[in-house]
């Protein structure tokens, strides 16, 4: 791997460290500075909103002043979304704290693209490896973020959580620098020119395959930030364990989101797309069950252990199933229709955790996510029922 690849993965690292640090404390602070029980996790949501909203805006700027300078402009972002989250803490103010995280997101949407610039950076057989190294940064970022936000939690602080919030500013500040002094963007194709619209988006739609790509990561990643936005709120505040448990369970989580990759490529050759997103939606639905099954630190704990196994199966299967779908003429649109449904998946899931753990407690909130996981089944047996020979476009299609 190239100096490039491994700037990004410690640029990644630093900077993705807002999404674990807004996942942990967001609900946490949002039930002390919300006027009302139900929004205590609406800065969560707000995250994936900042996110789904700079998705655009940062690539049509990286397609016309090159990625290092927007990969700048998202870790000053990260540094502005600490220095509000500061404000925040010390007014007791819960609009500028949803604010925080709302630009906290806008940042996040760069560290996104992170993995294309780190393919740009090798031969295009070493393309998969590259991205898959880059994404690996998310394994420090799952335990640094937490940590970062366990800063200022003391029971004795006068102004909780100020001084995770400078913490999150420092962190966003190293990979600032990290990306300013090590990132070499010679190698960058930045600019593309696609030529011929392709089919109608309603032809391409109608493809069960189509459907079942964006399913897996959509629902997927509903699922997902839908348990794990409740998570921490529903440990320290309904079961009665301490700051420490949650912080422990959602690291461990998030790493299990991200320690597959390292095998689930392999996956995909040996046992194929179905049987992996078949496996992810069994994970889920042992995570619903061991969840629903007690209260205890390891109930909650293995849950979100096998919830992080589940998401990295769907997302990644989805996500390399759908270019079958799809011709070369076509990519920009479908893959811009995939992560708008996707992040609005996710942003739902999120702002609408807290008020649902609320009005129906943990349980209840649990077997709210059993309909998506059936549909998604359903979709995928349509697509297994209707499969050809070879997928659109020509090409192959997956196992």
């Amino acid at each position: 791997m190239p100096l490039n690849v491994w700037v990004l993965v410690a640029a990644q690292a630093l900077a993705m460290c807002t999404a674990p640090f807004i996942v942990f404390i967001g609900s946490i602070q949002g039930r002390l500075l919300a006027p009302a029980p139900e929004l205590a996790t609406l800065p969560v949501g707000l995250v994936v909103v900042g996110t789904v909203l700079a998705i655009k805006p940062a690539t049509w700027l990286m397609e016309r002043v090159g990625r290092k300078q927007v990969m700048l402009l998202g870790t000053l972002a990260g540094m502005i979304a600490g220095g509000l989250g500061m404000f925040a803490s010390w007014q007791s103010d819960f609009v500028t704290m949803c604010l925080a995280a709302v630009i906290g997101g806008s940042g996040l949407a760069v560290v996104h693209q992170y993995r294309f610039a780190a393919m740009e950076s090798v031969a295009s057989d070493m393309a998969g490896t590259a991205a898959a190294r880059v994404l690996l940064g998310g394994l420090v970022a799952a335990w640094l973020g937490p940590e970062v936000a366990g800063l200022g939690s003391g029971t004795g602080e006068r102004f909780p959580f100020l001084l995770s919030w400078a913490g999150l500013a420092v962190v966003q500040a190293m990979a600032l620098v990290v990306v300013a002094v090590g990132y070499r963007p010679s190698g960058e194709r930045v600019a593309e020119t696609v030529v011929g619209g392709g089919r109608p988006m309603r032809e391409i739609l109608g493809n069960p395959l189509v459907w079942t790509a964006i399913s897996g990561a959509a629902i997927g990643y509903a699922v997902m930030s839908f348990i794990m936005t409740a998570t921490p709120l529903s440990m320290t505040d309904m079961a009665g364990h301490d700051f420490d448990d949650a912080k422990r369970v959602i690291q461990l989580h998030i790493m299990a989101m991200y320690l597959p990759s390292l095998i689930s490529g392999w996956l995909i050759r040996v046992v194929g797309i179905p049987l992996m997103m078949t496996v992810g939606l069994l994970a889920y639905l042992g995570c619903i069950l061991l969840a629903a099954a007690g209260i205890s630190f390891h109930h909650y704990l293995w849950a979100l252990i096998l919830l992080g196994v589940g998401w990295n199966f769907l997302f990644v299967g989805g996500t390399t199933l759908l270019p079958q779908g799809y011709r070369d003429s076509e990519r920009f649109r479908v893959q811009g229709l995939n992560d708008i449904m996707v992040f609005s998946a996710q942003a739902t899931a999120a702002l609408s955790a807290g008020a649902v753990l609320t009005a129906l407690g943990w349980a209840s909130l649990l077997m709210v996510a059993v309909p998506l996981l059936v549909l998604h089944a359903l979709l995928m047996a349509a697509w297994l029922l209707r499969r050809q020979p070879a997928g659109a476009g020509g090409r192959p299609s997956p196992r």
